[in-house]
């Protein structure tokens, strides 16, 4: 590993690399914020795919990638006045030190989730209206749900027992039924909409993170899937063509080959 030095040094360089392609590189020069905004986007769903792959390497160059995404933005800043890179970090540093009182103050902390709660607090002393301030509106809609309820868990409203979640995931699920049965397409949205909150909520007193566990069905599924494809063109057919117990070989070929 890097020493101390070698570490700041790097930096050093990525700063001094960056300096030049914005006074340089026509591209580069040419870039806002908002620009960059979506391709930051892109390079963190990047990020988040190399961690679950769990390739180091990727990510590694990923987070490379990342890091000078911030790196560009702070450049910029500091080409109107606004920031730069010491003004994001020290503001990241006192952000910690502020939050973790337990730490750099008295305050007595047992576990992870009385430091989350102080979190909270803290965060409402430093003028947030709602604990809820801090979940960006942009968010895809499950990773949205999985923070909300993380968030006002943190300041006690929250269930007491998996079972008790369980449960709730039941109730909503009959009521969604009861909505399919009558067939209103906007009250079955709702209630679908509640099943999936429900189940959001249940992956969260499970320890399961659900965007990963969804990720990684969702992965397994065009393993899958791409496998069935394959084998229906070594046998020479379409598979508009084929039977559902054709593909059904094939697909639990695949499973047996996990």
């Amino acid at each position: 590993m890097n020493s101390r030095k070698e570490q700041l040094e790097a930096l050093d360089r990525l700063l001094t690399i960056m300096d030049e392609l914005r006074e340089q590189c026509p591209w580069d020069k040419k870039q806002t914020m908002q620009s960059l905004r979506h391709l930051t986007i892109e390079e963190t769903y990047e990020l988040g795919d190399a961690i679950l792959d769990n390739d180091l390497n990727e990510v590694k160059m990923e987070l490379g990638d990342v890091l000078l995404h911030i790196i560009f933005y702070a450049k910029i800043g500091s080409e109107t006045n606004d920031f730069d890179i010491a003004d994001v970090a020290n503001a990241i540093c006192d952000k910690l030190v502020n939050r973790h009182p337990h730490i750099y103050g008295d305050v007595k902390v047992i576990d992870a989730e009385d430091v989350k709660r102080n979190w909270e607090q803290i965060k409402l002393k430093e003028g947030k209206k709602s604990v809820l301030e801090g979940v960006p509106r942009s968010l895809p809609a499950l990773v949205k749900a999985n923070r909300i309820q993380d968030k006002v868990s943190g300041v006690g409203f929250d269930w007491e027992e998996p079972q008790q979640v369980f449960e709730k995931v039941q109730e909503e699920l009959g009521e969604l039924q009861v909505e399919v049965e009558a067939g209103n397409k906007e009250k079955i949205e709702a209630e679908f909409g509640d099943v999936l909150f429900s189940m959001i909520n249940y992956a969260r007193f499970l320890g399961v993170n659900p965007e990963n566990a969804l990720e990684r069905t969702n992965k397994k599924f065009i393993k899958r899937f791409q496998y069935l494809e394959t084998k229906a063109k070594e046998v020479g057919k379409d598979m508009s063509d084929m039977s559902l117990e054709e593909m059904d070989v094939y697909w639990n070929e695949a499973k047996t080959k996990e």
